[in-house]
């Protein structure tokens, strides 16, 4: 796990070295351990290394093949590159180092813009053609890997995170009132290759990018999720075994491959619970597990960890728990909102932020269990559009999901942020798709490959790699998400949703784990808006940065501050902190 950065002109100049410089210095978070820079001609890379697979100095980048004409900068983990090493060495490509960095290389050398379609992980990475001249870069295919870049006529910039960007000159960093549209309407949720701030997109998940020296540039879709029952039918018992092997490869997977422990963040839900039991039926012996829990509100309990001690007890993992009191929650939300690529209304970032801190003191990598509530059907949401007759695909889902229609929209913004709905176009789109049999398969698929990449995919990323750990999803392994796309509906919402994972689970996770109620990272002091949350959330949307910002309705606000506890979302989301998340990102990046 790295952060990485470049920049390609178009002018016929040469890059100032300057805006590599400040960009690596963005990100030496994300890559604590060696930073690199390399430039021929129009393009120069810069990188910072988080050593996790090959820790010698042959692996570090950026990486340059003379033989091959190649340079190379990459973010991730290439799961399948021993099979891919294996089978690149019988093509007769030499490798001078250990690691997966230098796969990709040869893999690029052999198959062109094919390569992707080869790696099996998660990765964002530019390769430099030294005699084509021709930049080509690729994402993976669930977006775990952000890619952010910005593009003018005299040249193309990239960056794991968009203050990397905003460290370098000539970035228009006016709102775009169509990603507004979007972030407001899908808790969040800005999809690619859009972001809040007109100079700075991001690459599409699942896509790759060719550049010309000359300007011209080449998007390629190179995967789909399809979502169709498949031709042989299966039944109930041979589902849960598929899914279960498919499992405990990707787990084994996520573990394996590294040269350094591997942990678990171990929430006490069934998620990372279950793969703390996974890791034990492969065998593995040193499992490493992380707990965090909060203070205590009247209304909730501040941890779980009930849940997670009954694990511990079954598994007797080095587990390691964590207690964060609630004045540090409130006073370290600043730090944990300077460090998201983008605004993030999810309140459990906070969470991820602190116990990443501490994780960071005793591994370099963990997994996680993201993913498993959007591949298997976990959430409240998802029986309550299955079940709507509806025959408009786009109304049976936004009733149920969508956080503000778009009429609020018109009440909330200033004149000159108010667009068409362009969510709801967008998002018919995504739900009218042929690659889906059923409604809810078309839901679950817009889900995987489009909002979960910036709900808690990049939450997760940008939490964890704020202190240089590198964090793996199993539940989000590409092969498992292929299985799971073709199961009926019925399957994943019976038994209160993820009924295949509770099946996998019973007799290897505690009963109480499996039979609980849906829980969620709970955060209680920032669930509930009073006391210094709220005065923090009242000064920041009257400060005078908000006011010159002119973005907000005044009389919407004041609505909100009125009854700051009432005005909730869809899915329970406080609307007066999506308003002043915006605000106080925006103002932590000095925009």
């Amino acid at each position: 796990m790295c952060g990485i950065s470049g920049e390609l002109r178009l002018d016929g100049q040469v890059p100032d070295l300057r805006n590599i410089n400040a960009m690596m210095a963005k990100l030496e978070k994300r890559g604590p351990d060696h930073g690199g820079s390399y430039s021929d001609g129009p393009l120069a890379f810069g990188h910072r290394r988080l050593s996790i697979i090959d820790l010698s100095y042959k692996s570090s980048q950026p990486m340059v093949d003379a033989e091959l004409g190649l340079a190379l900068v990459f973010n991730g983990t290439i799961y399948n590159y021993p099979e891919l090493r294996a089978e690149l060495k019988a093509k007769g490509y030499h490798f001078y180092s250990d690691g997966d960095t230098e796969t990709i290389l040869k893999a690029y050398a052999e198959w062109g813009e094919d390569a992707p379609q080869h790696l099996l992980g998660m990765f964002a990475f530019a390769i430099w053609d030294m005699k084509k001249k021709t930049l080509f870069l690729a994402r993976d295919r669930m977006g775990i890997k952000p890619l952010y870049y910005t593009l003018n006529h005299q040249s193309f910039r990239f960056a794991s995170n968009t203050q990397a960007l905003l460290a370098t000159p000539n970035i228009d960093t006016s709102l775009d009132p169509l990603a507004i549209h979007n972030l407001f309407s899908l808790h969040a949720v800005v999809p690619a290759p859009r972001t809040v701030l007109k100079g700075i997109r991001k690459m599409p998940p699942a896509h790759s990018l060719t550049i010309e020296v000359d300007g011209r540039q080449e998007l390629k879709r190179y995967w789909n999720l399809v979502a169709k029952r498949p031709a042989e039918p299966r039944t109930e018992q041979e589902w849960i075994v598929s899914i279960h092997e498919a499992l405990r490869v990707a787990v084994r997977r996520r573990n394996n491959i590294a040269d350094v422990p591997v942990g678990v963040l171990l929430s006490g839900g069934l998620d990372s619970s279950l793969l703390v039991a996974l890791l034990d039926e492969i065998g593995i012996q040193d499992i490493r597990t992380f707990t965090i829990g909060f203070d205590d509100q009247p209304e909730e309990k501040g941890s779980e960890y009930e849940y997670s001690d009954a694990v511990v007890e079954r598994f007797k993992p080095n587990h390691h728990k964590f207690h964060i009191p609630n004045e540090q929650t409130l006073q370290r939300l600043p730090e944990a909102v300077a460090n998201m690529a983008e605004p993030m209304f999810g309140q459990d970032a906070i969470g991820f932020y602190l116990l990443s801190e501490q994780v960071s003191k005793h591994v370099k990598v963990v997994q996680s269990g993201q993913g498993a509530d959007e591949v298997f059907g976990g959430y409240f949401w998802y029986p309550q559009t299955h079940a709507d007759l509806n025959p408009d695909r786009l109304a049976r889902f936004s009733k149920y999901y969508f956080d503000r229609d778009h009429a609020e929209m018109a009440q909330m913004l200033q004149p000159q942020f108010q667009t068409p709905d362009y969510t709801g176009e967008l998002v018919r789109e995504l739900l009218e798709t042929e690659f889906a049999d059923e409604h809810l398969d078309a839901v679950l698929r817009a889900d995987v490959t489009t909002f979960i990449v910036d709900d808690p995919v990049k939450r997760v990323d940008n939490m964890t790699m704020a202190w240089g750990l590198e964090a793996r999803v199993p539940f989000l392994d590409q092969e498992l998400v292929e299985l799971a796309a073709q199961m009926p509906p019925e399957l994943k919402l019976r038994d209160g949703g993820k009924y295949v994972l509770k099946q996998i689970a019973r007799g290897r996770v505690p009963d109480s784990v499996i039979d609980r109620p849906k829980g969620y990272f709970p955060v209680p002091a920032l669930k509930f808006v009073r006391g210094e949350f709220l005065d923090m959330m009242r000064d920041t949307l009257h400060s005078q940065q908000a006011k010159e910002r002119g973005l907000y309705n005044p009389a919407y606000v004041a609505k909100l501050l009125s009854k700051p506890e009432e005005h909730l979302t869809r899915i329970q989301g406080s609307k007066l902190w999506h308003l002043a998340l915006l605000e106080l990102w925006l103002q932590l990046n000095n925009l």
